[in-house]
């Protein structure tokens, strides 16, 4: 892992992705800090940090998306794959050097801090959480531009299905407030619960195996059809637990409490959980293209 970890830091510094996420980061953090603390002179930095999680769905994808399609459309995968190292390995190291730069860039809120406290006292606990939240969102939202970066060698398409899926994450409480919950029940009323599970989960499947089949045994159509599978079978039974399921899945409904100084661990776990899910997911990826 460390070779893999040192060869991917020094990437990030001898191609322009390093220096461009860094640049847009401090640029656009600047610019939030005059805005949202300079001007109004105050010690709150709760407004700065819930406007970098914006940025950030725009920034990560860019710093993701050469992490192993570049490897893939340069053939240099064939290498990675047949050395002495787990694929665990080769993920980890290539996550942590993405969350190095990203540490590098999120640091200087601890420059804006110093800049406020010269002035009067912040309130350093409530900074410091927001700082640990603003690490936990990112190190999910890596692993997410990491999942998809090893489904293509194309890095563009990389980005953009890395910035969808954020967006999606990002949007889930918005996403829950406008879906008719009751929509399945509606189109078949006279069947039970169970009866309406049970034939929207034999759809989804055979739409499924569709896709999987016409892609080209795509891992991605399979996951796409098993959350829908999900999704679609909890409608069935009870559409009405859904917008609940969406805000607790919800990235910002997660994040924003620690903008406000409220550690919650709960909230601290589940951006633990996405980041191991999508690595793991990276990992089965990566596993079956070695025994392809």
């Amino acid at each position: 892992m460390g070779a893999v970890f040192r060869r991917e830091t020094l990437s990030y510094f001898t191609s322009p992705i390093g220096y461009i996420f860094l640049a847009a980061f401090y640029a656009f953090s600047a610019f939030s800090f005059s805005r949202q603390s300079l001007v109004f002179g105050t010690t709150s930095m709760d407004g700065v940090f819930q406007e970098l999680m914006i940025i950030l769905i725009v920034l990560i994808p860019i710093l993701t998306m050469r992490t192993l399609s570049e490897e893939k459309k340069n053939k240099t995968d064939q290498c990675l794959l047949t050395a002495p190292i787990s694929l665990g390995g080769i993920v980890a190291g290539k996550f942590f050097a993405a969350f190095l730069i990203y540490v590098l860039g999120i640091a200087i809120t601890l420059v804006y801090a110093i800049v406020i406290a010269a002035f009067a006292a912040p309130d350093w606990m409530v900074i410091t959480g927001n700082i640990i939240g603003l690490a936990l969102l990112g190190s999910a939202f890596i692993s997410v531009g990491i999942f998809f970066s090893s489904l293509t060698e194309n890095q563009v398409v990389s980005a953009v299905m890395s910035f969808i899926c954020m967006v999606m994450l990002y949007l889930l409480t918005n996403v829950a407030g406008v879906v008719p919950t009751d929509f399945i029940e509606n189109l078949m009323p006279d069947l039970s619960a169970v009866w309406r599970a049970v034939i929207v989960e034999a759809i989804v499947i055979i739409l499924t195996a569709a896709a999987f089949l016409m892609l080209g045994k795509k891992t991605s159509a399979l996951i796409i059809g098993l959350i829908a599978a999900i999704v679609l079978g909890v409608f069935a039974v009870n559409g009405e637990i859904i917008p609940t399921v969406f805000e607790k899945l919800s990235f910002w409904e997660r994040y924003v409490g620690f903008t406000y100084g409220l550690f919650d661990l709960s909230n601290a776990l589940y951006f633990i959980s996405a980041t191991v899910v999508f690595l793991f997911l990276t990992v089965r990826v990566l596993e079956k293209r070695r025994w392809a």
